[in-house]
């Protein structure tokens, strides 16, 4: 299923969109100029001018499930991908919905979960990813999971097995040239990062939360890349999968503090009282008697919002990748819970899965 196009927001080159279509995706357009061409554009030019935008993502339905897919990725023959999303599978949550309209609604609805969580079976989680993988053509490949502890932690998948399951490799991100491999990573609000070099046929999948942002796990594994394939950031398309938006993912001072420390143009990708909390102590509420309000009821702490995709796209356009090559969903996890799972929105919640691998 093609999805539609969505607006643009502005001075963005993506888009967070909550209201858009139940099923729609965002296309990645350029910022405009604000300033009046002096001659009017003929429509032949106007024309041309949209053919020149990136085509759409598409949400394709294979077995009941709702598989995402990047259309840089989508031209390479040699490989398959796909993000995972929340509808279909075997797994049941709940059904968040009020005493009024609980005669209306279902007491549980189901979704796939790929990961193991408390409250899901074993069974169901496995029965799930067979089926998730079925949906990407990879039923045969072998399969290729980390423990993720949001690091910068590279690991090479060679022709040997690694160990897999609860004696799998600490790490957060996944490189080889391998066909019949396929790398997974899994997230709940943390951005999916798959890359793919379409020169030496090399592929990485990139697990990147706030911590392995600030750590440029995105950047090292293209470095891990150059190392080990020859790899040059010019031949390298990369796609980000549905994470968190930057109107959802509030930060407090902690995280601002890193982010202004290790990234000049950190405040292209944060918002908010900046200043206030780079400049904090750890505790925000420093003199809370100045509040005038009894003791336990101090104002909240404040918080900025903080873009990781943009964040992600800058980190990559400066290892040498080009823009035009750095496509993003622009799906947020926490906006669009019929999609998608968030930690951030649910607390306890399901797993999703990003996978890239070389055909046999």
């Amino acid at each position: 299923m093609v999805a539609s196009n969505a607006n643009s927001a502005p001075q963005r080159d993506y888009t967070y969109n909550d209201c858009a279509p139940r099923f729609g995706v965002s296309l990645e357009h350029s910022n405009m100029p604000t300033r009046l061409a002096k001659k009017k554009v003929p429509p032949r030019k106007a024309r041309a001018k949209t053919l020149d935008r990136p085509a759409p993502w598409k949400l394709r339905r294979s077995g009941g499930l709702q598989i995402l897919e990047s259309p840089s990725l989508a031209r390479s023959t040699w490989l398959t991908h796909g993000f995972s999303t929340r509808p279909g599978g075997v797994s049941e949550r709940a059904a968040n919905h009020s005493a009024s309209d609980a005669k209306q609604q279902p007491a549980a609805e189901k979704v796939l979960n790929l990961g193991f969580t408390d409250w899901d079976s074993r069974g169901h989680v496995l029965q799930n990813r067979g089926e998730f993988f079925a949906a990407l053509g990879a039923s045969k490949m072998r399969v290729v999971a980390l423990r993720q502890i949001h690091s910068d932690i590279v690991h090479l998948v060679s022709a040997a097995d690694l160990p897999q399951g609860e004696q799998a490799l600490q790490g957060d991100a996944l490189i080889t040239r391998e066909p019949g491999v396929l790398l997974t990573i899994q997230s709940a609000d943390c951005i999916p990062i798959l890359l793919a070099d379409t020169k030496h046929r090399a592929i990485a999948a990139i697990h990147s939360g706030w911590r392995g942002t600030a750590q440029r796990v995105a950047e090292k594994t293209l470095g891990r890349m150059q190392m080990e394939f020859g790899t040059r950031a010019q031949d390298v398309v990369a796609a980000l999968g549905p994470g968190i938006g930057g109107c959802c993912y509030e930060v407090g001072h902690d995280v601002v503090k890193e982010f202004s420390a290790k990234f000049p143009n950190a405040p292209d990708w944060l918002t908010g009282p900046i200043d206030a909390l780079e400049n904090s102590d750890d505790d925000p509420n420093w003199l809370p008697w100045l509040t005038m309000r009894p003791p336990g009821h101090a104002p909240p702490a404040p918080c900025a919002h903080l873009d990781l995709i943009a964040a992600n796209r800058a980190i990559l356009a400066g290892a040498g990748v080009a823009r035009k090559d750095i496509l993003s969903s622009g799906f947020c996890t926490a906006c669009r819970g019929d999609l998608f799972f968030s930690y951030r929105r649910e607390h306890s919640t399901g797993r999703m899965m990003a996978a890239i691998g070389i055909r046999s």
